[in-house]
């Protein structure tokens, strides 16, 4: 388990040390919470999409600003990146609203300021999905590149903001996507989480998209196991940033009350850092370490970390769901609850275990099948569930 885990930890810094592009500014549109319904266009601006530096995708790409609801249901603004192949198809394509994993809290890291420059995570994925025609849209989430601290983990706030970038995206005129659009929800570890969330969130929040199917991987459903399950190892900086997600959603926390001098720097620094160094300074640290109390023993933390809880309402379209068997930061059995509990609701639900791997490589290994399943849902073709 140190081998493997080690493994992953090298392989995310590796993946992530290209995250570090320079700031660039939100252009004034985030704070202006201007009247208008979810998913109404703020500002747009012609952007680029380069899986690696200068890598030409046959692509348009726009960066936008979207109306969505922040984590306590108020309005907000979120920005994002619309890109959409240049083929010469002419009729309507289907469209991805898709959530990357942990890329940190800083506003560098935000995807939109990473995938014009060929430094994003994930955008080499993403282009396995316009390369069959598929416009997508990339949130940067809750307060991941605008004003406010990002809201990591905060798992209502991030459904939100994918569906209302699926609205945005449809909305923009130059994307040329119809309103009768065919959308797909995909995402892997926190944009799994997020993912799972706009699955469950989209007949209630989003009835008018046109929903054909949800993948999402290692999800992180049940906060409190994850941390427990990640405190005092090699992912322990996580259970760091997440809480520091949660305050910056909910105030009234009050994170720095908990926090020790040891804790109060290293949560300082990780607000202004990418996943790379967050991940490194914070790993193999107990949470009782960097704190005079632990706050997830108390009971307002509790009931906040739970309402990010999946698994309380049924999607209403398909899901492929998949998880690493030797995930090293979600646990497998945190992964199999979310599917029984989904089935148990009626939902329509493929459950696939990576049986090689852990959570870094599961993203990868899994992404051929995850389009393909996808493909099938735009096609119109029957599921194949097993619950």
């Amino acid at each position: 388990m140190r081998l493997r885990s080690s493994t992953a930890l090298a392989a995310v810094a590796a993946t992530t040390a290209l995250v570090f592009s320079a700031q660039v500014p939100a252009a004034g549109a985030d704070t202006a919470a201007a009247a208008g319904r979810p998913g109404d266009l703020v500002s747009s601006a012609p952007s680029a999409f380069h899986p690696l530096p200068g890598q030409p995708t046959g692509t348009k790409a726009w960066k936008v600003h979207y109306r969505s609801t922040a984590a306590d249901g108020a309005p907000n603004v979120v920005s994002g990146t619309v890109i959409v192949p240049q083929d010469g198809r002419t009729g309507p394509r289907p469209l991805i609203t898709y959530a990357v994993g942990t890329v940190g809290l800083g506003d560098s890291c935000a995807p939109s300021n990473n995938l014009p420059n060929g430094t994003a995570m994930e955008a080499n994925l993403i282009q396995q999905y316009t390369q069959r025609g598929w416009a997508v849209v990339v949130t940067d989430y809750e307060g991941l590149g605008t004003p406010g601290l990002h809201t990591y983990t905060v798992g209502p706030s991030a459904g939100h903001a994918m569906l209302d970038a699926a609205r945005a995206a449809i909305r923009l005129p130059e994307a040329g996507l119809p309103a009768d659009t065919p959308v797909g929800i995909m995402g892997y570890s926190q944009g799994g989480q997020a993912a799972g969330w706009a699955a469950e969130l989209q007949g209630s929040y989003a009835p008018e998209l046109k929903v054909k199917g949800t993948a999402t991987g290692g999800v992180p459903a049940d906060l409190l196991k994850v941390a427990a399950a990640n405190n005092g190892s090699f992912g322990s900086g996580l259970v760091f940033m997440a809480a520091a997600g949660q305050d910056a959603a909910f105030p009234e926390l009050e994170l720095d009350t908990y926090l020790n001098p040891a804790g109060r720097a290293l949560v300082g620094g990780m607000k202004e850092n990418c996943v790379a160094i967050d991940a490194i300074a914070g790993s193999f640290k107990r949470i009782s370490d960097l704190t005079t109390r632990d706050p997830l023993a108390q009971p307002d933390w509790q009931a906040r970390l739970n309402q990010s809880r999946l698994g309380r309402t049924a999607p209403a379209a398909p899901v492929l769901q998949y998880h690493a068997l030797g995930d090293e930061l979600i646990p497998y059995a945190v992964g199999r609850q979310l599917r029984s509990e989904w089935c148990a609701r009626g939902a329509d639900v493929q459950f696939d275990t990576i049986v090689l791997g852990e959570h870094v490589s599961g993203v990868i290994t899994h992404s051929l099948a995850v389009g393909a399943w996808m493909a099938d849902r735009f096609a119109g073709r029957a599921t194949r569930p097993d619950c």
